[in-house]
């Protein structure tokens, strides 16, 4: 069996004699070819090489083509930010009061639109290099793409108008449609929708606004004969039973959410998943030796049925290559499989946690966020980007500090103020709003409410 063969077995929900591994390989193999990511994702060349780096050291049986969520919008006239070691972050929505455009302006992305030609490029070489491996398209999920669109004023509209967020969500099916034809013409085998802002909504929300636009999505990936899979990042926990629904033959999560409650649900709905070993504590800053417990313990609770080992999401920049090999040693060897057990067994568990802030002492309010990455995370960036618009309305009294768990320190604070979810909110060192982001007038409201207790 081949690994395109053995990911769509899985993916199929068919006993597998080894569960397959897909390294959600995005700007990190820039880094593996002396790239940063701004040279990477704009040269095909560049892309081309890196993953043929990525495949002949990581041994996947599965690879994404291109791991960026800006493509669609940067085509649809939303400005980016590009960065060194993360993905473009979108910095203007055409769409929202600040913008410049309506949805009757704008244009379905075409084959010759944007980076568009760039990646039908590298999909073309890519499936000529290696006719017998997976390769994921991944496309700008719907509501994340309405997001990128109309900004943090989706959430109020979501209540205020909600037959506009539908028009825009409508439009933005057909952008998924057209670009999944883009990848699955060049000889993608599964198409992945991205939706990470989804974590931001509810089953309801998700209900009334996602479920019918990604049903539509992935009956269309259906019918040109390709599978389709739905990666969720943050802490979607509760819109997993949903998602199952949305037709898809496939979903992806990361650490936020438990594997085992995932395997549960996905077993009882026919639909096959993957995840999630952990990015940052492990893969990035963990030893090969936590990289293959990691590892393992996904591959206990996955099985050989309907489980696909992978990263939460794309794979850091600077996450070490060994971390990965070692993962692909433990897929590809029993006896590593146990060797990683009896590491698991006798491990003893550092303490990570830092010291805290004495907020009581303070005659302003602190607001720590804890994030993947605002940079490069789309939840990150819009639930940061709320918190310091909202405190702009009380100058000299709000401190705004994010914490990334692409670092120590930030993984410390994590653990230090209770945090087991991606993005949070905390004011005074005390939970406030967990991966949900609130409209700017909650958040003024509470700011007051903190700040009448200094």
């Amino acid at each position: 069996m081949t690994s395109k063969e053995l990911v769509l077995a899985a993916i199929e929900r068919k006993e597998v004699a080894r569960i397959p591994w897909i390294p959600f390989c995005g700007v990190h193999t820039g880094k593996l070819i002396g790239c940063d990511a701004t040279e990477y994702l704009q040269s095909a060349d560049n892309i081309v090489a890196g993953l043929t780096k990525a495949i002949a050291e990581y041994r996947p049986d599965g690879i994404p083509v291109v791991f960026d969520l800006q493509i669609e919008a940067e085509i649809l006239g939303c400005e980016l930010n590009w960065a060194k070691d993360n993905p473009p972050a979108v910095i203007s929505h055409p769409l929202s009061e600040l913008g410049d455009k309506k949805l009757d302006e704008l244009s379905v992305i075409k084959a010759h639109e944007g980076r568009i030609p760039l990646v039908i490029d590298v999909t073309k070489r890519l499936r000529k290099a290696n006719p017998d491996l997976a390769l994921y398209g991944l496309i700008t999920g719907p509501f994340t793409l309405a997001l990128h669109l109309l900004g943090a004023d989706i959430f109020m509209k979501m209540f205020d108008d909600a037959a506009y967020v539908n028009e825009v969500m409508n439009f933005c099916v057909a952008n998924a449609k057209a670009m999944s034809r883009f990848y699955i013409e060049n000889g993608c085998d599964i198409v992945a929708i991205v939706d990470p802002m989804t974590s931001q909504i509810g089953p309801e929300q998700f209900e009334e606004f996602c479920l019918t636009p990604c049903r539509e999505i992935f009956d269309y990936i259906r019918e040109l004969n390709a599978k389709g899979s739905f990666f969720v990042c943050g802490h979607a926990q509760n819109n997993i039973s949903v998602m199952c629904d949305s037709h898809c033959d496939n979903i992806s999560i990361d650490e936020n959410i438990p594997l085992d409650y995932v395997k549960e649900i996905c077993d009882a709905k026919g639909v096959s998943y993957g995840g999630n070993l952990q990015l940052t504590g492990v893969l990035l800053f963990g030893s090969e030796e936590d990289c293959k417990i990691n590892a393992v313990e996904c591959m206990d609770i996955g099985g050989k049925r309907g489980f696909l080992l992978a990263p939460g999401c794309d794979i850091a920049f600077d996450t070490p290559p060994e971390n990965l090999k070692a993962v692909a040693a433990v897929v590809h060897d029993t006896y590593q499989q146990d060797v990683a057990r009896e590491l698991a067994n006798n491990r003893i568990a550092d303490d990570e946690c830092v010291a805290t802030p004495d907020y009581s002492n303070n005659d302003f309010l602190t607001i720590d966020m804890i994030t993947l990455d605002s940079e490069g995370c789309a939840p990150c960036q819009y639930m940061v980007e709320a918190v310091e618009e909202a405190a702009k309305e009380f100058p000299g009294k709000v401190v705004c500090k994010e914490y990334k768990i692409k670092t120590k320190a930030g993984i410390g604070m994590m653990k230090s103020l209770g945090v087991s979810n991606i993005p949070t909110a905390c004011m005074d060192g005390e939970i406030v709003y967990i991966s949900r982001i609130p409209s700017k007038e909650k958040l003024i409201e509470k700011i007051e409410e903190y700040l009448a207790k200094k």
